[in-house]
């Protein structure tokens, strides 16, 4: 158990650490010199070469990594060229809304996928299952910023049950910020939940046509028996990884769907700073977000081992 947690610490190390060089060098390659933009068009060179300097945007990028990496290991991101705040506290300002955001669209995914895939399944080749496919198939198509559109129009401007969008904050109740979130939320896990519908079917398809199955029905174990103990319980390894990739995206994703609903979230933030060409910020939330689906896919390879005690650690 230590020599497989052990390893997967240093998997997860050294992904984090391919990642920060990866989000570093990308952003360094992008179009745009950050000095000259904090200087304006009228900035005379002289002032933008000592900015630059000031900047360290003048290193060698190998030492402005080293550099930029140190930093980020202590918890420091840089400062914001837009707001002169420090990115980490930008970024914990932000969190309230996507944070939250991300956990009402992962239970939504989740509260509908899980028990239709399990009812695709056990009505295998029926009107059910036929129907489920069909829509599953219907959330695989719409993108998530389409569907936050539709919904728009649906429940804010036909029936006007909820505001179109922004976000009232949490300091005037808890199912008045959840409100806000909901929309975006059901937007942002449609085509998450597709996914897993159809993952659940497909594992419990293949647990079912086990042996063990029809020996437990053969034996007169009840349906509900069978499904729980001996079907679901073991087809949640495929079910739990791809829920587990699911949650990544759905992070990532939340960066269209909150400029649809007009969220102060970090995708607002994001896209901002990248319009802006506010170098620190594009990264900070690059590296925070990238970091979120590593220790998510981290989890889940740890959680294995109690899901299935036939996964040896050596």
């Amino acid at each position: 158990m230590r020599r497989y947690v052990a390893r997967r610490v240093a998997a997860f190390v050294a992904t984090l650490l391919f990642v920060s060089v990866l989000v570093f060098t990308v952003i360094r390659v992008l179009p745009g010199d950050p000095a000259l933009l904090i200087m304006g068009t009228e900035g005379n060179p002289e002032a933008v070469a000592r900015l630059r300097e000031a900047m360290g945007l003048d290193r060698p990028i190998v030492v402005q990594y080293g550099e930029w990496l140190l930093r980020a290991l202590r918890g420091d991101l840089g400062v914001s060229i837009q707001y002169d705040v420090p990115v980490g506290a930008l970024i914990v300002s932000r969190l309230p809304v996507t944070l939250p955001l991300t956990l009402l669209a992962a239970a939504f995914m989740i509260l509908a996928a899980i028990p239709l895939g399990l009812y695709a399944a056990t009505h295998h080749r029926r009107t059910g299952d036929y129907v489920t496919m069909v829509v599953s198939q219907v959330g695989i198509a719409v993108p998530s910023f389409w569907a936050g559109l539709l919904l728009i129009l649906l429940f804010s401007v036909r029936l006007g049950w909820v505001r179109a969008g922004g976000f009232e904050g949490w300091s005037e109740g808890l199912w008045t910020g959840a409100r806000s979130l909901l929309l975006p939320a059901i937007a942002l896990g449609f085509f998450q939940a597709a996914v897993l519908v159809r993952a659940t079917r497909s594992a419990v398809l293949d647990v079912l046509r086990e042996e063990y199955v029809r020996t437990a029905r053969a034996k007169g174990v009840r349906e509900a028996s069978v499904i729980a103990k001996h079907t679901f319980k073991n087809a949640m390894i495929p079910i739990v990884t791809v829920a587990g990739i699911q949650l990544g995206q759905l992070m990532a994703g939340s960066i269209i769907l909150e400029s649809v609903f007009a969220l102060p979230g970090l995708g607002r933030l994001a896209l901002g700073a990248i319009t802006a060409r506010d170098l620190p910020v594009v990264q900070g939330v690059t590296l925070f977000v990238a970091s979120s689906i590593v220790l998510i896919n981290f989890v889940v390879d740890l959680a294995y081992g109690f899901l299935d005690p036939r996964i040896r650690y050596d």
